[in-house]
């Protein structure tokens, strides 16, 4: 009734709209028996920073190629938290055995790091020249270019700027995967 009367009187106020809406909303609800509202703090959801450091790739990283397991050798023969390969190794002259490349968490990690040196100072002119570019849908970083040469190596990253050609590797993964994946981390090498 009360309800009726409020949409009939040409007055609408505050009051009335509250009883109309709580009606609506609920019709055993109580209406309110004065226009002072009550302020009701809701939660403010608060915007959370990621911080994309070197430390966080390597873990990212080590998950993707391992479980970040540095015991682990694929059916390829791919060594460790961050699966290298006995030629990557040679190139970067670390002769080791294998048994001792898995036992060394260190040296792996140190690998690892020559590793991202050493594709940094090959594709130096590609990531100055397409750092904060969009292609094909991927913002392109220089963590995503270590990424993805640690993948397919840096010819095949030189090849897919020169070319569009993508490189994937025995698995099936693309380098453009790994360029997108970890795309966006600050490294500082």
């Amino acid at each position: 009734p009360s309800l009726l009367r409020a949409i009939s009187s040409k007055t609408f106020n505050m009051r009335n709209i509250i009883t109309i809406l709580m009606v609506l909303i609920s019709p055993t609800m109580v209406a309110p028996t004065s226009v002072d509202l009550i302020p009701i703090e809701l939660p403010v959801k608060k915007e959370v920073v990621i911080i994309k450091n070197m430390d966080l790739f390597l873990h990212d990283l080590g998950h993707r190629e391992s479980g970040n397991r540095y015991d682990v050798v694929n059916q390829f023969g791919y060594m460790g938290k961050y699966q290298f390969g006995k030629s990557t190794l040679k190139t970067l002259k670390i002769k080791v055995t294998k048994d001792a490349f898995l036992n060394s968490p260190d040296l792996q990690e140190y690998a690892m790091q020559q590793n991202l040196l050493y594709n940094k100072k090959k594709l130096q002119k590609y990531i100055d020249k397409f750092e904060g570019q969009e292609i094909n849908g991927i913002l392109i970083t220089e963590s995503g270019i270590l990424a993805a040469a640690h993948l397919g190596g840096a010819g095949s990253v030189k090849k897919y700027f020169r070319s569009g050609k993508v490189m994937e590797d025995g698995n099936g993964v693309k380098i453009t995967s790994y360029l997108n994946k970890f795309s966006g981390y600050k490294l500082n090498i």
